[in-house]
């Protein structure tokens, strides 16, 4: 799963950063700074504000909360509901469910972080990890994103959720939790899919083009334990929360 992340604004002006456009990011960070968070943990169940990449506009940010709310959702209620489970979007069922068929069709995007949280289960206990690229580059995860307009404030809610796949090899070592089927990941994309995966053709093989994307990382990737990201004894958005842990009664993985 993904339900936590590491996002520092640097990250999420990571694929912005791309087209060397230094007038446009300086005006980015200005204009964006006093609304956006730098997360060195966030849970997806506070419903962040991030910066989510469009077909629209690939290459400029918009921001978004996390927690995708369908154009079809009736009422605050109903909202407040359903966005609790679409924190993440299953990529195998992605064209299939009523909650993310049309965001999968028309309304992909992507997210850059610095990395993701992920729990080891042992002993009835779980230990948190901290996963990022071997070289500690941004990730880009993919997404789907959706506009929702509230009818009894007539506001837009621009909200996204975090597409998983089946997890890789080294992700199944630690994601273990046996009340799970399988083992899952974040799809993490190059900066090649990443294109890809905005791109939209609107024809009948754009579904079959994305579904060949949604592929385990081959990244190379690294993790160490940290700090309980959850309880009295979580540090929150610290610096702490990233760092090296040890527990005494848990060898680590790697």
């Amino acid at each position: 799963m993904c339900y936590d992340i590491q996002a520092k604004l640097e990250a999420q002006l990571k694929r912005a950063r791309r087209l060397n456009h230094s007038e446009i990011i300086r005006e980015l960070e200005t204009e964006l700074e006093p609304y956006i968070t730098s997360w060195h943990h966030v849970s997806g169940f506070a419903h962040p504000n991030l910066l989510i990449y469009t077909g629209d506009e690939p290459n400029l940010p918009t921001m978004a909360s996390w927690g995708l709310i369908p154009d079809w959702v009736k009422d605050e209620k109903q909202a407040t509901e359903l966005r609790r489970k679409t924190i993440n979007a299953r990529g195998e069922s992605i064209f299939e469910k009523p909650s993310f068929r049309k965001s999968a069709q028309h309304h992909r995007c992507v997210i850059s972080v610095d990395g993701f949280y992920e729990h080891h289960h042992k002993n009835g206990k779980t230990f948190p990890y901290f996963i990022q690229k071997e070289n500690k580059e941004p990730m880009t995860l993919a997404g789907l994103w959706s506009n929702w307009i509230n009818k009894q404030t007539g506001e837009i809610l621009k909200t996204f959720t975090i597409v998983t796949v089946k997890a890789n090899p080294f992700m199944a070592e630690i994601h273990n939790n046996p009340k799970l089927k399988e083992s899952r990941m974040p799809l993490l994309l190059t900066d090649e899919k990443a294109d890809e995966w905005l791109r939209s053709t609107h024809d009948v093989t754009d579904a079959s083009r994305i579904k060949q994307l949604m592929t385990p990382s081959k990244d190379h990737l690294i993790a160490h334990t940290v700090r309980p990201l959850r309880g009295k004894n979580s540090v929150g958005n610290t610096v702490k929360a990233s760092q090296e842990f040890h527990y005494d009664e848990f060898n680590t993985l790697f």
